[in-house]
């Protein structure tokens, strides 16, 4: 892997989406091919996939996608019913930590990585406000792979309009502030054919006393 490759060679610079009560920001080329690709197929080989079961109206469903939790000992992360304790970092990750974390000015202790294998996977409205977040956390998000639609909506506000953002292969998105609070996000199944996706999604949860 080419470490010495610039981080924002060639890549456009960061776009401030204009949305009520939210910061949200979005780079289109932080990493670009053949960088992104590399990293990609890094991740398909070397993460620990697997399927969750969530509960969902006090039922339990497959997720219809497969993750994984990683971050420092300790950052233990509970959503939906699950309770996931980390991996260890891998050099691959590590290595995507330190450039968002240089490029954004947040300090990450873990991710949470989606694969999306087709256009039959998915993950609906909901919002990263979790216990173990802050009351304004920062996530963000860095999509590798096939280019999916980011929709956002206003929690409590029905008449702002809904956002909608192209995923593209080597994005990043930034949420900061109130993002979380007041706007749910989703990736809606789709009718054409995908190719995989994989989203991490990096963040710090505060640790338990």
């Amino acid at each position: 892997m080419n470490d010495s490759l610039s981080l924002f060679s060639g890549s456009s610079t960061p776009e401030t989406i204009p949305m009520q009560d939210a910061q949200v920001r979005f780079m289109q080329a932080f990493y670009r091919q053949p960088l992104s690709g590399e990293l990609m197929e890094r991740l398909l080989s070397e993460i620990c996939w697997r399927q969750e079961t969530i509960i969902l109206w006090g039922k339990e469903h497959l997720q219809p996608r497969l993750s994984a939790w990683y971050g420092d000992a300790g950052s233990r992360y509970t959503y939906s019913g699950v309770m996931l304790d980390p991996h260890p970092w891998s050099d691959t990750l590590l290595r995507i930590r330190r450039d968002i974390e240089n490029a954004t000015g947040h300090h990450f202790n873990s991710v949470l990585l989606n694969l999306y294998r087709n256009e039959h996977d998915s993950v609906g409205w909901h919002s990263d406000a979790e216990p173990e977040l802050s009351n304004a956390p920062a996530i963000a998000s860095l999509s590798l792979g096939d280019t999916r639609m980011f929709r956002l909506r206003h929690r409590k506000r029905k008449e702002v309009q809904q956002v909608s953002i192209a995923l593209t292969d080597g994005s990043l998105l930034l949420m900061e502030g109130t993002t979380q609070r007041f706007w749910q996000h989703a990736v809606m199944k789709e009718k054409d054919a995908r190719l995989p996706r994989i989203n991490l999604t990096f963040r710090t949860i505060q640790h338990q006393k």
